[in-house]
């Protein structure tokens, strides 16, 4: 039996770079979490590992591997894993909540992984996007997922889709417990929410899956196999409403796209779209956090736009390339304390957006100039990129102050 219990969170795109302005990939998602929660940008190293090291994730201890990608994750401040972030070898991921026929909260409450180690652990191991579909996958098989989604919302559990891209090809990873199915994305735009969205293109998948679904009466073997249609369990239907979030995310990539000229600040518009539904300023799943990312061609390098704060239409979107000094500002980073309540994890940043002024020419001066200064950026050669993020977040939160 499944329940989505009314609640709604996350949508996540991807522009392939045949209808982009620069040729390149464009990915955006916004994070949609319970209200109080609070979302940090944080990064981490590349590192190396001692043969038989052990990871503890965000409930379970897992094998951790000899060595691990230099990332930037966006994230509840709560939990290990990412809402969505980038590492430095181009790939970028976003997750989703979806419910199915396989979602039972007393199995789904036990803890595992969570989908968002799930993604932290794909970006840290992962060096293209079909690497992490298999990093993620493994996983899945191995450990399973599961656990409580939310230090805030009880009980508060759900299976996981994945948008996986990097500079040359995007896949859209959906799960069922520990079922899985893949699709691969070479051109167009794909997006994903709330709802299992792959149909009869099943590009990859877990072992015996249609074997499973004939043995339990989900699937005759006659029809083509329709992943939504069969692990969905009657949950598809968002598929063929026009209000739902997921085809207004469609029209909106595909309306932007059609000239073959999408920009990375038409994915900023996108997830700033509230008609929608998919930018959430209030109600008890706000948007908590959001990315843009532009993955690279041959003259340069992916860059990474985060807002580190609540309702993309309030916040700026600022811009992070992989350099040699990846440290992020303080600005960003919750207090640590894993018996810190909900409100006393806000960043400073987080503060001053939150009570401020919500925008201002100021502060569309300072988007233009996080765009232009990211965009310049990713041009130079490695040793000679600075470290901008840093200096955004300090001239927002100045901004923000006053």
């Amino acid at each position: 039996m499944f329940s989505n219990e009314g609640l709604v969170s996350c949508d996540t795109f991807v522009v392939m770079g045949d209808v982009t302005n620069t040729g390149e990939v464009v990915f955006g998602k916004n994070s949609d979490r319970p209200k109080g929660e609070v979302q940090e940008v944080v990064s981490v190293e590349p590192q190396i590992h001692e043969p038989g090291t052990k990871l503890k994730c965000t409930y379970i201890e897992i094998d951790q591997v000899t060595s691990t990608l230099g990332v930037v994750l966006s994230k509840p401040a709560w939990m290990w894993g990412a809402e969505m972030g980038a590492n430095q070898a181009g790939v970028v991921i976003g997750n989703e909540a979806v419910w199915n026929r396989l979602s039972c909260s007393s199995h789904d409450l036990v803890s595992r992984l969570l989908g968002m180690d799930l993604l932290r652990l794909g970006l840290e191991r992962g060096n293209t996007a079909r690497e992490a579909v298999e990093v993620i996958t493994s996983l899945l098989e191995k450990y399973g997922q599961g656990g409580q989604c939310s230090d805030i919302v009880p009980d508060f559990s759900y299976h996981n889709s994945f948008l996986i891209a990097d500079q040359t090809e995007a896949w859209v990873l959906e799960t069922a417990d520990r079922l899985w199915a893949a699709e691969k994305v070479e051109r167009g735009c794909r997006n994903i929410s709330n709802c299992l969205s792959i149909g009869t293109r099943v590009d990859l998948c877990s072992r015996g899956l249609m074997e499973t679904a004939k043995e339990n009466g989900w699937w005759n073997g006659v029809e083509p196999f329709n992943w939504a249609i069969v692990l969905g369990g009657g949950a598809s239907g968002e598929l063929e409403n026009p209000d739902s979030r997921w085809r207004c995310g469609k029209n909106l990539l595909e309306e932007n796209a059609k000239l073959g000229k999408f920009r990375v600040e038409d994915m900023m518009e996108v997830l700033r779209d509230e008609k929608s539904g998919i930018n959430r300023p209030g109600g008890d799943f706000p948007t908590a956090g959001s990315q843009v990312s532009s993955l690279g061609c041959d003259t340069a390098r992916a860059c990474h736009w985060l807002t580190a704060t609540l309702a993309p239409s309030r916040s700026v979107f600022k811009p992070f390339v992989f350099c040699s000094s990846n440290k992020i500002t303080g600005l960003t980073q919750s207090p640590a304390g894993v018996r810190l309540a909900p409100g006393e994890r806000k960043h400073p940043l987080w503060k001053v957006v939150e009570a401020g002024k919500e925008g201002g020419e100021e502060i569309r001066q300072l988007e233009s100039w996080c765009l232009e200064t990211g965009d310049q950026e990713r041009r130079k050669p490695f040793s000679e990129i600075d470290n901008v993020f840093n200096e955004a977040v300090e001239k927002e939160f100045n901004l923000r102050q006053f």
